[in-house]
């Protein structure tokens, strides 16, 4: 995590985060994860209420992911100013406050607003939590990046799995909702004296041209992230229509592949370091391109579900691994070889929704799942051309 910590000057504050700061770090990330979780069970419904077809729903989910990406870049400057519990406040209140109406909004329009609002509140909560992190790692002299991240997989896996039970039980999505966003202010309550006053400032632009081995690294980031957004965006829609599973179920699949990604990243540094960071990356992404194509090829929802766990394993430690990477690579300076491979990333999270959904309208939701099998193959033999 050497990487992440140079990008940041120390504190500007004198006492030292500790243990409140740590718990409260792993909080926000359980947080963000089981908000993005909840609404993934969600889909279904917004599509039924505002009766747009796959291509429309993409564009719509394009409005969230292009919210997120908008905010993203301002988040540093905010936390500078305002210090990252007065952000980490605000924008998880943004999102969690309007979660509740998107089940219900009957309205494309109106759904596309409130989808781009709880974007920006998503993602300014994604980059402020990660700044904290950074923070608290340096202080704590010692690797704790991996544990964060886990807890936004174990939010991922919660928020799925209360979502699909409470609808199970016959409550409404807007009641479902408001119980979910009840849990996250009184988590987020309960973690406001952890939260830091202060941020540091980043080095480094938000953005930059990619060249070289960075480029490389960025691409496979875009080709993770893209699936992972697929799963997180499709799978329910693909259970329920194509599988015929209940529109109450939908969110197993997303649990599915958010508990196996847990487990993933809660052993990956064990699993990089018995196999190699080469054979991790090749594996992973046959293994997800393998989930990907599973749930197509064989019309059964239980392998559907299998097919979603087996993407959680594959991408699980793909990312860390490029990250680790950018360290060693020497096509571009490290303060502008972040961002930029960052950038593309969340450009695979942009892009996802929209692509998939383009594909489903001309061609079939199943065949777009191919498509992002086929990215995930190249994935695994691109790979070698950088020293990961």
């Amino acid at each position: 995590m050497e990487q992440f910590t140079d990008l940041v000057e120390e504190p500007c504050q004198t006492g030292a985060p500790g243990r409140a700061e740590q718990r409260a770090t792993r909080t926000l990330f359980f947080i963000a994860g089981f908000g993005a979780a909840a609404w993934a069970a969600l889909v279904p419904f917004a599509k039924l209420n505002t009766g747009v077809n796959d291509g429309a729903l993409g564009l719509l989910l394009l409005c969230l992911g292009g919210g997120a990406l908008a905010a993203m870049p301002l988040t540093g400057s905010l936390t500078t100013r305002f210090g990252c519990r007065a952000v980490l406040i605000c924008s998880v209140l943004l999102f969690s406050l309007l979660l509740p109406l998107l089940p219900v909004i009957g309205s494309a329009w109106v759904l596309a607003v409130a989808l781009l609002l709880f974007g920006v509140g998503m993602g300014i909560t994604d980059c402020a939590m990660n700044v904290q992190a950074i923070i608290v790692e340096k202080a704590a002299a010692k690797p704790m990046m991996s544990g964060f991240h886990g807890f936004y997989s174990m939010g991922g896996i919660a928020g799925a799995g209360a979502m699909s039970g409470l609808l199970m039980l016959g409550i409404t999505p807007l009641y479902a909702c408001l119980a979910v966003l009840l849990f996250i202010l009184v988590l987020l309550a309960l973690s406001l004296g952890g939260l830091l006053t202060y941020a540091n400032p980043p080095e480094g632009p938000a953005f930059a041209v990619p060249r070289g081995a960075v480029l490389v690294l960025g691409a496979i980031c875009f080709a993770v992230f893209l699936a992972e957004g697929t799963v997180l965006d499709w799978s329910a829609v693909f259970l329920t229509e194509h599988r015929q599973l209940d529109e109450s179920l939908g969110g197993l699949g997303f649990a599915c592949f958010a508990t196996l990604m847990t487990v993933g990243r809660l052993t990956g540094d064990r699993i990089v370091a018995h196999f190699g960071p080469h054979r991790v990356v090749t594996a992973g992404a046959l293994i997800a391109a393998a989930g990907l194509a599973l749930p197509v090829l064989i019309p059964s929802w239980p392998l559907a579900l299998l097919g979603y766990a087996l993407i959680g394993i594959g991408c699980a430690n793909i990312v860390p691994v490029m990250f680790t990477a950018i360290g060693r690579q020497t096509s571009m300076p490290q303060k502008v070889a972040v961002p930029a491979v960052t950038t593309l990333g969340y450009m695979g999270v942009l892009a996802g929704p929209a692509s998939i959904g383009f594909i489903a309208l001309h061609i079939s939701l199943p065949i777009a799942f191919l498509f992002v099998a086929v990215m995930m193959v190249i994935v695994a033999f691109t790979s070698r051309r950088v020293n990961v």
